[in-house]
């Protein structure tokens, strides 16, 4: 058997063949001469031969290149493909967000993990539960993903429950999303004759808030559940939303989504946690509030001041509310306006922990690189409905003057007559009841660049991670956000939104020192360094502590004996 050892110097698969064949002949050879046990010798000659034939088939190993080493696709994923295959997949990826390339090679009804909370599994829920419609909002999304959401719909909702699927086409380009989804749609309404699946097509791009308003208008079930097309339900995903509005026709509920990743779209566990925002309108995930904790029952609903867009309501109450703003543009906002007028107008807002729905996180979204600029728009028409004295909290966390900021937000008139018709609290009520973590900021005196009219230069936070601010040519982009309070406090960089957050304050460390400190105002008190200061506009920032200014000598921002330097901020929101 040493010939074996000999392939690793053999040079092609002839020459090995060449050597196997001469082996199978003397092992042949041996056994008449030994009288070894002829099945014995049958067997093993097999197994000789298969070998024979692996090394016939087995293909050449192909080294491939890595062809987008810096792509996001590629940094976990992919290891394997061709170079053919690499391009395919990184062209769909740049024009969906995510893995339409594996998405693709998926089962359309293809398993999920259990991710809810162990207690969910013990619970039974009414079998009289009202039905169901769900609205399905897309643009150009993967035919694959649309199928797998139909189809994770249809087998994990019981079918006395699922009256309707409303599926809303916000006027897709995609030639796929035509007749090869009407095909598959068709096929799914032979397999399920009682379901009712109808489509909406718009003629224009319209956003998603009049996209999820046109679902509601064609839903005739008792209860909508309002989704984005690329989601798989989990199991039992329907009945805990349905009972939380039997019980109770004014909340409007959540899922919790699990995070399906972008790259290889597995599904990653996501804890329940209250659905917020911060002053600026972006969503994000915040505890809810102590009193749900002490319960220690994670199954339970928890209190959520928001929704995050996905939600699950009683469709003729949603309707008496107002459905959705349809004056939004494509994008932002419209999930915080819901979730204030639902509070403040009469209702309530869930999340549902025993309800799982896994949700794609897209790496971009392509209809909009830049998200920012519908956000603003949109959220400045949340301010002027809804926030009354506390709308130009908005303006500061954009950066925008508070009066012509240059951007319409359109016609609102309708908007406020409906706040006026039902009633609703004021927001004050909404701050005090509902989100007492979100900072009023109601003691802000001022915010934007803080320039020095003498040297023609800002103040600017310096390198991050630093505690070392520095005197800037003037750009007033966000590291040259400065907000100033009535207490003293200058905020350098940014302002946070919640109570439970630090800011950092310009501080004077010590006498000795002439170089101004930046650090979270809290670790500044705590070691001594002076954070107040005086100011008036126009003139010194002077040090209420050690009585120092602060100035620029030489393009050197310092701290030192007051020489007159002028300072001005960019907006004023209350005179001082």
């Amino acid at each position: 058997m040493c010939q074996i050892c000999q392939d690793n110097v053999l040079k092609t698969v002839e020459e090995k063949q060449d050597v196997i064949q001469k082996m199978l002949r003397e092992d042949h050879d041996r056994c008449r001469q030994s009288g070894k046990d002829v099945q014995a010798a049958v067997k093993e000659h097999r197994g000789k031969q298969e070998d024979l034939q692996d090394q016939k088939e087995a293909p050449k190993e192909k080294k491939t290149t890595k062809l987008f080493p810096n792509s996001p696709l590629f940094k976990e994923w992919g290891g394997g493909l061709s170079e053919e295959e690499q391009r395919e997949a990184q062209t769909l990826f740049q024009s969906y967000g995510y893995n339409v390339f594996l998405s693709d090679r998926l089962p359309l009804d293809r398993a999920l993990p259990d991710t809810r909370e162990p207690r969910c599994s013990e619970k039974s829920y009414p079998k009289d539960l009202p039905n169901l419609g769900v609205v399905l909002i897309y643009l150009n999304e993967a035919l694959s993903v649309i199928k797998r959401a139909l189809q994770s719909i249809i087998s994990r909702t019981p079918k006395h429950l699922l009256k309707e699927i409303i599926m809303v086409d916000d006027n897709s380009s995609n030639e796929d999303l035509k007749g090869d989804l009407d095909i598959y749609v068709k096929y799914l309404e032979q397999e399920n004759p009682s379901l009712r699946i109808i489509k909406v097509r718009h003629n224009e791009q319209r956003g998603l808030s009049y996209a999820r308003a046109s679902g509601w208008r064609a839903a005739t079930a008792d209860v909508v559940a309002i989704l984005d097309a690329h989601i798989e339900v989990h199991e039992m995903w329907a009945e805990p939303l349905l009972t939380q509005i039997k019980a109770n026709r004014t909340v409007v509920t959540s899922p919790v989504f699990d995070k399906v990743t972008f790259d290889d779209l597995k599904v990653i566990k996501y804890q329940p946690a209250a659905q917020a925002f911060d002053w600026a309108l972006w969503c994000m995930y915040e505890g809810f509030t102590p009193e749900y904790y002490k319960l220690k029952d994670a199954s339970l609903p928890g209190k959520s001041p928001s929704v995050m867009g996905i939600f699950v309501a009683e469709r003729t109450f949603l309707g008496e509310i107002g459905v959705l703003d349809e004056g939004m543009k494509v994008y932002g906002g419209e999930n915080v306006e819901l979730g204030i007028r639902v509070w403040t107008c009469g209702g309530s807002v869930e999340v549902v922990p025993c309800s799982k729905v896994a949700h794609i996180e897209r790496h971009h979204k392509p209809y909009m690189p830049d998200l920012s600029l519908a956000m603003k728009r949109n959220a400045l028409r949340v301010a002027e409905v809804w926030m009354d004295e506390y709308k130009h909290n908005i303006n500061l966390a954009w950066n925008l003057p508070l009066e012509n900021h240059g951007i319409d937000i359109g016609d609102v008139s309708e908007r406020k007559k409906l706040r006026e018709r039902l009633k609703c609290k004021p927001f004050q009520w909404y701050l005090d009841n509902v989100y007492p973590k979100l900072d009023s900021l109601d003691n802000l005196l001022a915010y934007g660049g803080m320039k020095n009219l003498d040297a023609e230069m800002c103040l600017d936070q310096g390198p991050v991670p630093g505690h070392r601010p520095i005197a800037y040519t003037c750009h007033y982009y966000s590291p040259q956000y400065t907000y100033f309070r009535a207490t003293g406090e200058l905020y350098v960089g940014g302002i946070k939104s919640h109570k439970y957050n630090d800011n950092r304050c310009i501080a004077d460390v010590d006498n000795n020192n002439t170089e101004p400190g930046l650090y979270k105002c809290k670790e500044a008190m705590q070691k001594g360094m002076g954070i107040y200061w005086d100011f008036t506009q126009g003139k010194e920032l002077r040090n209420r502590q050690s009585k120092r200014c602060l100035e620029i000598k030489n393009n050197v921002l310092l701290i030192q004996e007051c020489s007159g330097q002028r300072w001005e901020i960019q907006y004023i929101i209350k005179a001082f």
